[in-house]
């Protein structure tokens, strides 16, 4: 359980750090943003993909 949570520590950090400087974490090309008069509807595909592949692969790495 400890690596794990260090792990996520880590991967926590690192994401607060991407947004510090800049990186727009969130408005990658590929999520949908729906705009209308007063709804708005935002669907983070591309976001989710990528948070899914980091933390497939830190789950690995940290099972080893």
């Amino acid at each position: 359980m400890g690596p794990f949570l260090v792990g996520l520590g880590l991967l926590i950090a690192l994401v607060g750090g991407l947004v510090w400087f800049g990186v727009p974490i969130g408005r990658l090309p590929g999520d949908i943003i729906i705009r209308r008069d007063n709804f708005t509807l935002y669907l983070p595909i591309t976001t989710c993909v990528l948070v899914s592949v980091v933390l497939t692969v830190l789950g690995l790495l940290l099972r080893r």
